[in-house]
């Protein structure tokens, strides 16, 4: 039995061998990342925000298929995994940068700059996210387009 058998019917993706419930871990600092300007205390919750590899997510997850979507990551094919390690990494990235802003914006008690970043933030990390899902259902090139829209987000 192939691995593509073994996730078919799962939601593990039969093209890609990933899935989005990964996603989740990014989708929390969005939520965390809406809340700061109402809700400083949030920001204490950003700080303690961990990157986790896909396999280390699934291993300490709920998910029904976590178990197979660990040992299918083994078989990515490079032309996704690739992407999409490189976007994680983004991510990850991208996340301490907020978190370091958002410290100074809060520190300097600045309710205003403090809901600007949280919102420009969270409308890129929405991008980056959107991207990587994009990567997992098995869209190709998209890492590029990643990497503008961070270094610039006025564009597209």
């Amino acid at each position: 039995m192939t691995i593509q058998d073994k996730v078919r019917g799962t939601n593990i993706s039969e093209t890609t061998l990933l899935a989005t419930d990964y996603l989740n871990h990014f989708n929390e600092v969005v939520m965390m990342l809406d809340m700061v300007p109402s809700m400083t205390e949030f920001l204490d919750e950003l700080r303690e925000w961990q990157p986790k590899s896909y396999q280390q997510h699934f291993r300490e997850a709920s998910f029904s298929d976590a178990e197979l979507a660990v040992e299918a990551y083994d078989h990515v094919p490079l032309k996704y995994r690739e992407p999409f390690e490189e976007i994680v990494a983004l991510l990850d990235r991208f996340v301490e940068s907020a978190v370091r802003r958002l410290d100074d914006t809060v520190a300097a008690g600045d309710q205003t700059s403090t809901a600007a970043v949280a919102t420009d933030y969270s409308e890129r990390l929405m991008k980056l996210i959107d991207l990587t899902g994009a990567i997992i259902h098995g869209h190709e090139d998209v890492l590029a387009q990643a990497q503008i829209d961070t270094l610039f987000p006025d564009h597209g």
